[in-house]
């Protein structure tokens, strides 16, 4: 690690609680119990979020979670398949013990939160992530859980309601400190075309979809969200690297949600995620999470940009892999190394072959 990637703070905080990452393990499989917290907290997450506790223990269909495209998965999996006593009493103390800043996570009904949060709050949570399949249900839970505990209250948006945004702001004005962004996306559908039928054993067939396709919805409702002020926010969604972390930071997340590429690559993403994460905020010239934080959200376009590109061509980066000409539709570029060609008439300056290129040989700026 170079002196300048040691120089950036890669801590944060949301709701006033300090993580000594922005790298949040959100609620799923491998927080399923105590040991995998502190596993994922030792491997760098800066909080870890529990498998989401109700009255009763879940029992899931066979199977319930299966691969859905690159880094991408589809899963019918209710809540923990473990009694909520069993969080109290054993698993939040033991993760509490091994340093584990912990957030509670309680679902899906205005009752549940009565009967859970104190309790949940007593047993050593640092923050409580509050889980609703209704928008009605969730401002009745945030009342009941603010007047039940005195840590902070997090509220987790779905994508599948009408207005996530605007929930959010009502969720903050009804007393809670933070947002969290988003949950996964569906019901969704995969055929199994060896057997013909659906993969997923769901009393419908359906299932929900997360991992690195949501990744541009839940980067899209996280703006929405900072841009209507909320200063308190993670973002959660299809993050799987360090590129896709800025993102996610820029957009207004002042901490990011990890579970699906942990699930599919191993544990040991997070420390992998922060070390190019601390790399890549030197490299842009961010000296820490508060920094980057928002960067984005002053540069939203107020109107359309129409005009053209001027393309810049460095010959040096290019690997001649000519992904430029494959890409465009038009037949407008073409790559004669160390020439790269441009039939001006045909081009509609659709900016795909600069998005494309690996490694940055080809460049673009707009031109009003």
């Amino acid at each position: 690690m170079s002196e300048i990637q040691k120089q950036i703070d890669l801590s944060t905080q949301i709701a006033g609680v300090k993580l000594k990452s922005p790298f949040v393990l959100a609620s799923g499989p491998l927080s399923f119990d105590a040991e995998g917290m502190i596993r994922a907290y030792r491997a760098g997450a800066g909080a870890c979020v529990t498998k989401t506790l109700r009255d009763n223990a879940a029992i899931n269909p066979v199977p319930h979670i299966g691969s859905f495209g690159r880094d991408t998965l589809i899963n019918c999996e209710k809540w923990s398949d473990f009694d909520a006593d069993i969080w109290i009493e054993k698993e939040i103390p033991k993760a509490k013990k091994e340093g584990v800043v912990v957030i509670g996570s309680i679902g899906h009904t205005p009752e549940e939160a009565k009967n859970l949060v104190k309790a949940v709050a007593d047993a050593g949570a640092d923050m409580i992530e509050l889980v609703s399949y209704s928008e009605d249900t969730m401002i009745p839970m945030v009342d009941i859980a603010c007047r039940n505990a005195n840590i902070p209250i997090i509220c987790k948006m779905s994508p599948n309601w009408p207005d996530p945004a605007s929930t959010a702001v009502k969720c903050l004005e009804a007393g809670a400190q933070a947002i969290s962004a988003i949950d996964s996306i569906g019901p969704t559908l995969k055929i199994d075309i060896y057997n013909a039928r659906p993969e997923m054993n769901s009393e419908d067939g359906y299932g929900w979809m997360s991992g690195s396709a949501i990744r541009p919805i839940a980067i899209r409702i996280v703006s929405e969200i900072a841009r209507k002020d909320c200063k308190e926010l993670i973002g959660i969604g299809g993050v799987t690297k360090a590129e896709e972390a800025v993102e996610m930071l820029m957009a207004g997340a002042g901490a990011v949600g990890v579970c699906s590429i942990a699930m599919l690559k191993g544990i040991g993403v997070f420390e992998k995620l922060n070390k190019n994460l601390s790399k890549l905020l030197a490299e842009l010239g961010y000296s820490s999470i508060e920094a980057v934080k928002g960067a984005a959200l002053p540069n939203f376009p107020k109107k359309e940009i129409i005009g053209t590109l001027d393309f810049k061509f460095d010959e040096s980066l290019c690997t001649k892999c000519k992904k430029c000409e494959i890409v465009c539709c038009y037949l407008a570029r073409k790559l004669e190394f160390p020439q790269m060609k441009l039939d001006e008439d045909l081009c509609r300056y659709c900016g795909l072959c600069i998005s494309t290129c690996p490694t940055g040989a080809l460049k673009g700026k707009v031109s009003v």
